[in-house]
């Protein structure tokens, strides 16, 4: 199957509707084909793992490919550098998540990601970085402390971008950090008055966004993170 079949395939398994939403994402309508992402899965499976193909769909311009080359790309054969350069084609928020849950975070360098995009004024490699912050809280079981604090400092640090996708993911981040346990929920609620006292816009939208979630977590039986309270009131 070549990239050109693959993208007839697209074309034929599209939605109207879901095409629509992805509009409203700020994708233009003409590198939209509307495929859902259950659709794009099964597309991929089919394919199987090749960065020729990958990179052929990525290429293309279309969203959807995109996203079909997130999955299809082999990742461990690919460099800092080819993931960045990838990110600098992004310009959706689902994307840059994408790419950071499918691919960076079945590296073992996800931090360098971190450490490198966290500083610089590209919107998506920034959302990226807070993404990644979140996405490791989560995944790694065996984080330090140690790593929570670092965490913590490189967001309370770099807490100056006012982007609505940004400001969404740090607070992403900082939510995450704060269901680890109840000593880091104290931590990040701690942290998020300091916030508030700012007056900060931007930190006062996020703090805001944080607290509403972090005051109202509980332990769950058989769950290692904190969750909603409003989550265990749904529990059957």
């Amino acid at each position: 199957m070549t990239s050109q079949d693959i993208i007839e395939k697209l074309k034929q398994e599209s939605s109207e509707k879901y095409k629509a939403n992805v509009i409203k994402m700020g994708v233009p309508e003409e590198n939209s084909i509307g495929v859902p992402t259950s659709q794009l899965r099964t597309i991929a499976k089919e394919i199987g793992k090749s960065n020729e193909i990958a990179y052929e769909l990525w290429n293309s311009g279309y969203h959807d490919a995109k996203l079909l080359a997130v999955l299809v790309f082999e990742v461990k054969k690919l460099s800092f550098q080819d993931i960045d350069q990838l990110m600098n084609d992004v310009i959706s928020w689902d994307l840059c998540n994408f790419i950071c849950k499918q691919m960076i975070m079945k590296r073992k360098d996800y931090d360098d990601f971190i450490e490198q995009w966290i500083d610089l004024n590209h919107v998506y490699k920034k959302r990226a970085a807070f993404v990644l912050i979140g996405s490791a809280v989560i995944k790694n079981k065996t984080i330090t402390h140690d790593t929570l604090d670092q965490y913590l400092y490189l967001i309370q640090t770099h807490l100056d971008c006012d982007h609505e996708h940004v400001k969404k993911a740090v607070s992403y981040a900082l939510r995450e950090i704060g269901k680890k346990d109840f000593e880091y929920n104290e931590k990040v609620l701690l942290m998020v008055d300091e916030m508030l006292r700012t007056q900060n816009k931007t930190q006062v939208w996020i703090a805001r966004d944080v607290k509403k979630e972090l005051e109202n977590v509980v332990e769950a039986k058989g769950r290692e993170r904190l969750i909603s309270r409003q989550s265990k009131m749904g529990e059957s």
